[in-house]
């Protein structure tokens, strides 16, 4: 089932919305600065061209760094995206087939929001 919905997420909207992280993660890495802002969106770009199947959790070694980042992050990036993933995952949950595909768009917004000292995981299986 996962790899049916990471085929319709992947057609509909995960291959566009990978690109635009992609383009926003080499525009960091341009910039020196932000290139830890640029691998975060590379991860982002990865998780969003597939994310059935994968989980978000939080890296145990994250330190202040990861917070400072992180509001940078939020101030110029992080509420934009965070947004578009909000409103879209809406407007998919509009119809039956849109509503895994909403939820994935939800799935995406804490990790769009904050996403250094997070780490992308496989998703426990269920019994």
């Amino acid at each position: 089932m996962r790899l049916i919905l990471n085929i319709i997420w992947l057609v509909l909207c995960g291959f566009w919305m990978a690109v635009g992280y992609i383009v926003a993660g080499i525009v960091c890495c341009v910039l020196i600065v932000t290139i830890p802002f640029g691998i975060a969106s590379f991860r982002i770009a990865n998780y969003a061209f597939w994310p059935f199947g994968r989980t978000v959790v939080d890296r145990r070694d994250a330190g202040a760094g990861s917070l400072l980042g992180n509001i940078i992050w939020i101030v110029f990036a992080g509420w934009w995206l965070a947004l578009g993933h909000i409103v879209t995952g809406a407007l998919l949950c509009l119809t039956i087939i849109g509503i895994p595909l909403g939820i994935a768009n939800f799935k995406l917004v804490p990790i769009s929001l904050v996403p250094l000292g997070r780490e992308i995981v496989p998703a426990p299986t269920g019994a």
